[in-house]
């Protein structure tokens, strides 16, 4: 817990008290991790107050460090020289940017080259950055770590891929349990003797032993790795998915079938450019789909969940203090943005009391996103008035928000769209709205709509805006305002009242309170 009372975080209602004020998470401001992979060397500089990460800045080079590291021993020489530069690089970088030193940590190129302690210690010498080499299995924790970033509480199997390894975690109720690592990664696969059946009989005894220590794992499949977001985006274009976003995109175990075909069928460079994946990484996806397959043929999972966090969201996780670590990181990130970029911070709070009744009988989880709308209901502001809707969908649905489903990204967009459009029809997103059903694309119309009444009610935060009444069986809507709100239902809230009710079809009566 965060140390509060019980009465003053039930002030909070369903929201809890804020995180990001206390010193234990303002120490998490620009978080710089460098990632030394087998393929990619990457600096990213987390945001990191609001729990759900925010990237400050973000740099990735292409160095194949364990190109022909299973025929030499030794690191690429090329690979080398480029790591050592990007190293310096972000050297310089984060002394501008971090509020402390470098989190560095090298994989497995560098705890298996002859000569990974020589560049380990050149780094050092050069830059004074210490490089932390982490065995597979401390790799694949800082993975899962990662996975449970933007999953907290979640139960399932982390299979991270690199250049040079892949390591299995498995997660139960937001701990991190076994783990393993092996060969599998696609450059050690590419240099592996025999062609092609010899690879796919290596991969399939290989996960065969691991299966026989893990056992069975058939939760969720949790792909963190360049590879296999790779293979998302090339499943996504063969699927002609609308929603181009990487976390949380699901596939089944027939999809990564018929992805697989897919690829093999496919002119490569044409498939590449179609899906957007660079030639380094369409080179590695190729191996890497065999990887996938049997992966999912020998654990059989009920469904794959594509990460966007792993080994680089592990280390900032690592950082957390457990009350952060406990927090919704959608309502955070949230709660972060509105009082970052809202008019009025806190408001979002209010707006959330004034709907709640016109949503008493939704899920649980979708009871989460109506509070995230009403923290993001300002956010947008400052953009232009006549682009101001689209850009809160724009916003909603390709965040860097964690927690969140691709369905759950558009009714949250449509929601925020409809804050400030009493119209969706025409824009350039319908074809997202085949993500959502018919009643969740409803229900984001009346959460917005309403959103929008609320909007016009600013008073003092400790103000009583006043309350909704909703019947649903008698289609009877009722707004109650305080006597300090009355004069501020002008034509223009009416207005945006009787849009409301149109929508849920109901009965208006307006009642101002006495005295």
């Amino acid at each position: 817990m965060d140390g509060t009372t019980d009465a003053a975080q039930s002030d909070w209602g369903p929201f809890g008290r804020p995180l990001f004020d206390d010193p234990r998470a303002k120490a998490l401001s620009h978080v710089g991790v460098v990632d030394v992979g087998s393929n990619s060397v990457r600096m990213v500089v987390f945001d990191g107050a609001a729990r759900s990460p925010a990237y400050f800045y973000n740099e990735k080079i292409m160095c194949a460090l364990g190109a022909g590291l299973s025929e030499t021993g030794r690191l690429n020489p090329d690979g080398r020289a480029r790591a050592l530069a990007a190293m310096k690089r972000f050297k310089l970088l984060a002394e501008n940017i971090c509020d402390g030193p470098l989190t560095a940590v090298a994989t497995a190129a560098i705890r298996e080259a002859e000569d990974g302690p020589a560049f380990r210690d050149e780094v050092e010498r050069e830059t004074g950055i210490q490089l932390w080499v982490v065995d597979g299995e401390e790799e694949a924790r800082l993975s899962a770590q990662g996975v449970l970033l933007g999953w907290p509480g979640s139960y399932g199997l982390v299979c991270d891929i690199g250049g040079s390894s892949m390591e299995l975690a498995e997660i139960n109720g937001g701990k991190v349990g076994e783990r393993l690592t092996s060969s599998l990664g696609p450059l050690k696969l590419k240099d592996l003797k025999g062609g092609k059946r010899a690879r796919r009989a290596h991969i399939r005894d290989t996960l065969t032993a691991m299966y026989d220590q893990m056992g069975e794992q058939k939760n969720r499949l949790f792909l963190v790795g360049g590879s296999w977001r790779a293979i998302a985006k090339i499943d996504m274009e063969r699927r002609g998915y609308p929603l181009h976003v990487l976390h949380e995109y699901r596939m089944s175990a027939k999809s990564v079938r018929a992805t697989a075909a897919y690829i093999s069928e496919c002119d490569q460079e044409e498939l590449r450019q179609r899906a957007g994946v660079s030639t380094a990484r369409m080179d590695l996806a190729v191996i890497a789909i065999d990887v996938l397959r049997q992966v999912v043929k020998t654990f059989k999972p009920r469904d794959i969940a594509v990460s966007s966090y792993g080994i680089r969201e592990g280390l900032l996780y690592e950082q957390m203090p457990q009350a952060l670590r406990d927090r919704d990181p959608l309502i955070e990130a949230c709660r972060f943005a509105e009082a970052k970029d809202a008019r009025l911070p806190g408001y979002g709070r209010m707006v959330f009391n004034f709907v709640q009744p016109l949503f008493r009988s939704v899920p649980k989880d979708q009871f989460r996103i109506i509070k995230a709308a009403c923290l993001l209901h300002d956010v947008s502001w400052r953009a232009h008035p006549d682009y101001r809707a689209e850009d809160c969908f724009d916003n909603a649905t390709r965040a860097n928000l964690g927690g969140l489903k691709h369905a759950e990204r558009v009714f949250l967009g449509l929601a925020l769209m409809h804050r400030y459009s009493n119209r969706r029809e025409g824009t350039r997103f319908e074809a997202l709205t085949k993500l959502v059903t018919a009643q969740d694309e409803h229900q984001a119309e009346v959460l917005g709509k309403a959103m929008r009444l609320a909007a016009m009610f600013w008073l003092r935060k400790d103000e009583t805006l006043g309350e909704l009444v909703w019947k649903p069986k008698k289609r009877h809507l009722t707004l109650k305002l305080s006597k300090a709100a009355e004069p501020m239902f002008g034509e223009v809230a009416e207005a945006r009242f009787n849009s409301l009710a149109e929508t849920l079809e109901a009965e208006t009566k307006v009642r101002v309170a006495r005295g």
